[in-house]
């Protein structure tokens, strides 16, 4: 085994989080050798397993030209994530390379990734599928392929700035110049800790395309648990914005029913009472957004007039298309009405959050242009 923490600095570390991937570790660890042939470079496995993992790495070392490493945690803290973080701790290389023990992440393209980094001058190089020629096809099924998109969407949507140039958050393959981070910043936790990096670190960020491949040996560990991780991860990330977009969305619905009511105590009819009460709270939500929410985005080379024609257009195609949704479920499928417009307005607010975000309110690309040096163009996003 090669030298613990503390002793030799390599050039990169492959940092490979693992629990119970022991199938996997020998041919990971002959790929990643091929693919860093003659560079200063060393595997570092963190490992949570309960199966003979250790030992696979053991056998792997002793046969490989490239150093390896195990980090075995007894008591692991943070999932995947604080395995990735205690990588980060362990290793004293310029690079650090993470990726995932069950050869989905192909270890083929280190090399680009690393050269990606280096020669743009970023902190994190990103292997995205959702760039270029890259591919989420490794995915079991079409189900898990549309969960990762609709979670990459909403999670750009809460971090427009911070992940302006990063199309894949979500992704566990990635190159990060250890020197960038601030690693007391982090609070690991669940399996997304790409997007616990950038949200927390002023990094800038570029790119290449990779196919997420089919797993070698073992089982997928996705499961709701993790889902509802990633959700609090989430949430304890960016619960700035979205909790005052919330507010304005509560705060319009109590202004919507007065009206209505109002109006038609007075006399007025239903229809156009309710027609007016939501075109009254939809102006009102905007100026409150403008001037609450998507303040620190008001500069990102959209008119004001621009920005309200577009809120005030999905708004009214919002509401047009998610009432006869609740007729739907309430007539046909014999719904309660106030199930129905609860789960319906769930899914408006996220739509309407993830629009304004990523088209109304989408921050210009922060990667570096001819002239211009990195610390001009990084833009820190507020939580306030």
């Amino acid at each position: 085994m090669a030298p613990a923490p503390g002793g030799v600095r390599h050039a990169v570390t492959v940092i490979v989080p693992t629990f119970n991937e022991s199938p996997n570790v020998g041919p990971l660890v002959e790929l990643i050798e091929i693919a860093l042939a003659g560079v200063d470079a060393e595997v570092l496995f963190v490992d949570d397993s309960t199966d003979d993992t250790p030992e696979a790495v053991a056998r792997a070392a002793r046969a490989a030209r490239i150093p390896v490493r195990l980090l075995h945690r007894d008591e692991p803290v943070g999932g995947l994530s604080g395995a990735v973080v205690d990588g980060l701790v362990a290793s004293a290389s310029t690079w650090c390379v993470v990726m995932d023990g069950d050869l989905q992440h192909p270890p083929e393209i280190i090399p680009a990734l690393l050269e990606a980094g280096r020669s743009s001058g970023a902190d994190v190089a990103v292997a995205s599928r959702y760039t270029g020629d890259g591919s989420s096809v490794g995915l079991a099924g079409v189900v898990r392929r549309l969960v990762s998109s609709v979670s990459t969407t909403l999670t750009r949507a809460m971090f427009p700035v911070r992940l302006a140039d990063c199309t894949d958050p979500m992704t566990g393959f990635f190159a990060v110049r250890r020197d960038a981070l601030d690693l007391d910043e982090l609070h690991p936790r669940g399996f997304k800790v790409l997007l616990e990096i950038l949200a927390r670190n002023q990094l800038t960020v570029t790119e290449i395309p990779f196919v997420f491949g089919e797993r070698h040996a073992g089982e997928s560990k996705a499961s709701f648990a993790q889902g509802f991780q990633f959700l609090a991860q989430l949430t304890s990330l960016r619960f700035g914005r979205m909790s005052r977009f919330a507010a304005i969305g509560v705060f319009g619905a109590l202004v919507n029913l007065t009206l209505v009511a109002l109006m038609t105590g007075l006399g007025a009819g239903y229809v156009a009472a309710v027609l007016v009460a939501a075109e009254t709270t939809i102006l009102m939500n905007f100026l409150l957004q403008e001037r609450f929410v998507f303040r620190d985005l008001r500069h990102e080379g959209r008119s004001t007039s621009h920005r309200f024609w577009q809120s005030i257009a999905f708004n009214n195609v919002d509401t047009a298309i998610r009432l006869p949704i609740v007729v739907v479920l309430v007539a046909t499928l014999h719904w309660a009405a106030v199930l129905a417009t609860a789960v319906t307005l769930v899914v408006a607010f996220l739509a309407r959050f993830a629009f304004l975000s990523r088209i109304v309110y989408r921050p210009r690309s922060r990667r570096p242009v001819a002239g211009e040096s990195e610390t001009e163009t990084v833009a820190v996003e507020r939580a306030t």
